[in-house]
């Protein structure tokens, strides 16, 4: 090998550029003395442009400002043609100008050629050999000439173990870091880009390719260039690269080579799983954004109009929809946030269209929007009619309704006629098929108010009243505000349908707790939904609720509004009910013209007495639906001749009674008293079924001899509750302590059972049974068995006895009584304190049908049953 030469000519690199031994560099000739260098190298070498030149010269970077970022350890100083340092930075200064400046320590490089570029400048290929540190400046014109002194080359030890186990490292993460950079493109900012013109391997495939060959097939002696070539293709900071170059000890370079690779492969990793998650969600942006811009330039070829619009006109029409909407003070302000908010959006974003939707949201909602409630004498005349001809009957519920109108009318003379202040909160209460729902849609129409329907049955999600929070995905208001949206207006009629169907608290919230601010009349004008989250104001809506049955109704919710019982219908009230509404509705439904079927008002309460059984007429009306579609057949049949040459069948319009068992079947319900034998211990009692039901409860007795000593005994049948089990242990304590005064015992200290067991049964065993309400007719019903003596069976009762023999209220009164109507019952005995219950609202064909009696206490009881006890 030939000597390396001490004195060598500098050819400067631009700052961020550190030539390392083994690199192969191509760099532009912009300086001055780098141009005079490579003018006098080519005139020595007589060559060419493109010939080999061959020369040697010292390349380090030149800096025309100190930046000690870039740099640390020793400058020299040249004084008097030496160099002379201090300790702040490796930078040489050139006599005493502060602002020329070079690194103290370079690369020999081998001048390859010099070639023309595309722009028709030159530029040289340089080869980087050996490290060199500057000794002192021997010449500085035309260009400078430098005394240097080159680092020892050493060889590795392969004995050496820890030099060993670091070049392994080395070469294991060179082939890493390539196959990285081979395997994504996005990673290639991991590597230098050079701006004179340095290697750009990531997206160089061929450059890639050679350095991953030259890596694999490197022996552990080639460590050392591995090292120099992976960290000048490193993005290191350039002080970093000098100290890396300025380090003569072999050892230690492949141990900061090491470390520069390692650094960098996480970076280059961590990069590469970033880029990954950021280009698939830009990606499928751009593909969304690009098949929009499709569309809608085909729908413009088509002449169509594009349905999306540009984004401005959507801006500018939302912001229309807002201003039309009369927003509040309140929902102003939230509204201009949010759109302040939207403009800044950009419309590929996910937060764009929740925060769009919101907006759409809020200008649906009806802020001020009213139905005109212009209501005089002649409204309210109006609405009587309308309830008249849509429902018979339910006075109590008409007679309110007047009275609200009535109240509005007064309270808005000489006012605007929209203001109307706190409506009812009505809750009508009754059995199925009584017409509440239709009831509601009729006070509706009456007014001249929209009508939505709100089915509360099975709601167990408290959002599903008060809304969803926007922070959750899918977020939407509530029922409410929805209602609010189709509507159109503040003052509508709200249907809450099955409000006793209501699910209980749960995990989700309270459904009924959620209601209590949205039927509040001192609270729903300032409703707050958890979506729009803006106060609303209910407080101009009319809410009508409906239920089966109070019992499931929490204290509170109940409270807040005003109920209206709508008990079950008569047969004289069916009579009418199916004749006016029912039965013409049926025959226009089975296309069939009125006059085409004709039914009496006797086939009607045939049909309501044997084969319904109900306090509404949902069964009713199917079962005439029944008879219109068998006449629909007959007179289908009349239309076509049956057979060749034969005459049209002829159509019969008229329905008699023994029409109905050839359309309806056989009877499916007989007269229960008729079925019933009048003999000792049997009585009808009556009981309270729920859903707004009445029925007739038997309670059957009998004695048998005792298998034990004494007797008296008593067994309970027919799945009874604890309080009717009560009851009936009172009963018999009480005939026991009278038996005397009964007549059924000779004695006062004679037990009237004594040798015998009491068993009383009530029937429809499958039907559970509780309440005080049959301890009167328990009573009666021993009193009977012991005494032989029948009570008759048109006779029904129903009272809570006392172990003093006084007769207490009970519920469901008016259910009961009509329940018993139905059944045929001709006298009914009630605790006197319900008398209340009987003289508002009950039908007065069942007053005059059927005898009411009043009574007090046991003795009253019996004597009305006949039995015609006298105390003794």
């Amino acid at each position: 090998m030939a000597p390396k030469p001490h004195s060598l000519p500098l050819f400067f690199l631009p700052h961020t550029t550190v030539l390392l031994p083994g690199v192969v560099l191509a760099l532009a000739i912009s300086r001055p003395d780098n141009a005079a260098l490579v003018a006098a190298l080519h005139k020595a070498a007589n060559a060419g442009v493109g010939d080999r030149i061959n020369s040697l010269v010292g390349c380090l970077p030149w800096r025309s400002s100190i930046d000690e970022s870039d740099a640390s350890g020793k400058v020299a100083m040249i004084v008097d043609g030496r160099a002379e340092t201090d300790n702040t930075t490796s930078l040489v200064k050139v006599g005493n100008r502060d602002d020329r400046l070079f690194y103290e320590y370079g690369c020999m490089a081998r001048i390859i050629r010099l070639e023309r570029t595309v722009t028709g400048g030159l530029q040289v290929v340089l080869e980087g050999v050996s490290r060199f540190h500057v000794a002192k400046v021997t010449q500085q014109t035309p260009y400078y000439v430098v005394h240097v002194e080159h680092f020892k080359e050493t060889s590795l030890d392969s004995s050496d173990i820890p030099t060993y186990t670091v070049a392994a490292q080395l070469k294991r993460l060179s082939r890493d870091l390539i196959a990285v950079l081979k395997s994504s493109s996005s990673s290639s900012s991991a590597i230098t880009p050079i701006p004179s013109g340095g290697p750009q391997l990531a997206s160089n495939t061929g450059a890639l390719r050679r350095l991953d060959a030259l890596v694999n097939n490197s022996s552990f002696q080639d460590a050392g260039k591995i090292a120099d070539l992976m960290v000048f293709a490193l993005d290191v900071p350039v002080g970093e690269k000098l100290q890396f170059l300025q380090t003569e000890d072999i050892n230690i370079r492949l141990e900061k080579a090491v470390e520069l690779l390692s650094r960098q492969l996480n970076m280059v990793k961590l990069s590469q799983k970033i880029n990954t998650s950021v280009d698939s969600s830009l990606s499928k942006k751009q593909r969304d954004f690009l098949l929009r811009q499709q569309l809608k330039a085909i729908r413009q070829e088509l002449g169509e109009k594009d349905s999306d619009g540009n984004d401005e006109d959507d801006y500018t029409e939302l912001v229309k929809k807002l201003e039309a909407a009369k927003l509040t003070p309140e929902a102003g302000k939230v509204v201009q946030r949010e759109l302040k908010r939207l403009k800044r959006m950009h419309p590929t974003q996910a937060e764009y269209q929740v925060c769009r939707t919101y907006l759409e949201t809020l200008a649906e909602i009806p802020w001020s929007a009213a139905t005109d409630d212009k209501i005089d004498g002649a409204t309210i005349r109006a609405a009587k009619e309308q309830l008249d001809h849509d429902h018979y009957g339910l006075e109590s519920v008409k007679r309110r309704l007047l009275e609200y109108l009535a109240v509005v009318r007064l309270k808005s003379r000489g006012q605007d006629h929209s203001v109307i202040e706190k409506a009812p909160i009505l809750l009508l209460v009754g059995p199925p098929g009584v017409g509440k729902t239709s009831l509601a849609r009729s006070v509706a129409t009456a007014l001249g108010r929209k009508f939505h329907r709100i089915s509360l049955g099975g709601v167990r999600d408290e959002a599903e009243i008060r809304g969803h929070r926007r922070t959750y995905v899918g977020a939407m208001p509530g029922l409410i505000v929805q209602g609010l949206r189709k509507v159109g207006v503040v003052n509508p009629v709200f249907l809450l349908d099955e409000i006793d169907k209501v699910g209980e608290n749960n995990f989700h919230g309270d459904p009924s707790a959620a209601m209590l601010e949205v039927l509040d009349p001192e609270q729903n004008h300032t409703f707050n939904d958890h979506y729009v989250n803006i106060p609303i104001d209910l407080s101009k809506t009319l809410f009508i609720a409906t239920a089966n049955s109070t019992d499931t109704i929490s204290p509170p919710l109940l409270d807040r509004m005003e109920m209206i019982s709508l008990s079950g219908y008569t047969y004289l009230e069916k009579k009418h009910i199916a004749q006016q509404y029912l039965l013409p509705k049926q025959i226009t439904a089975n296309g069939l013209g009125i006059g085409q079927v004709q039914v009496s008002d006797d086939v009607l309460l045939k049909i309501a007495t044997s084969y319904t059984r109900e306090a509404g007429v949902r069964n009713l009306e199917r079962e005439i639906a029944t008879v219109c579609r068998g006449k629909a057949v007959e007179f289908a049949d009349s239309l076509e001749p049956i057979g060749d040459g034969a005459q049209k069948k002829e159509y019969n319009p008229i329905v008699t009674v023994e029409d109905v068992e050839t359309f309806l079947g056989m009877e499916k319900y007989e007269s229960e008293i008729a079925a019933r034998e009048n003999r000792p211990g049997v009585v009808t009692g009556l009981a309270y079924m729920g859903s707004g039901n009445g029925g007739l409860l038997f309670i059957e007795a009998s004695k048998y001899p005792s298998s034990g000593s004494g007797g008296g005994g008593l067994q309970l049948t027919g799945n009874l509750g604890d309080v009717i089990r009560e009851s009936a242990m009172i009963a018999l304590t009480w005939v026991r302590a009278h038996g005397f005064e009964l007549q059924l015992a000779d004695t006062r200290t004679e037990n009237p059972v004594a040798n015998n067991d009491i068993h009383i049964h009530a029937p429809a065993g499958a039907i559970p049974k509780d309440g005080p309400s049959a301890g009167v007719a328990m009573t009666v019903a021993l009193v009977s068995l012991l005494g032989m003596k029948p009570v008759p069976a048109d006779v029904a009762m129903t009272g809570e006895i006392t172990l003093r023999g006084q007769i207490l209220p009970v519920g469901g009164i008016k259910e009961k009584v009509l329940a018993a109507h139905r059944a045929g019952i001709r006298k009914i005995i009630l605790p006197g304190r319900n008398k209340k219950d009987v003289e508002h609202g009950m039908p007065a064909n069942v007053k005059t049908e059927v005898a009411l009696v009043f009574v007090g206490n046991m003795w009253d009881v019996l004597n009305e049953v006949r039995f015609n006890f006298h105390l003794r």
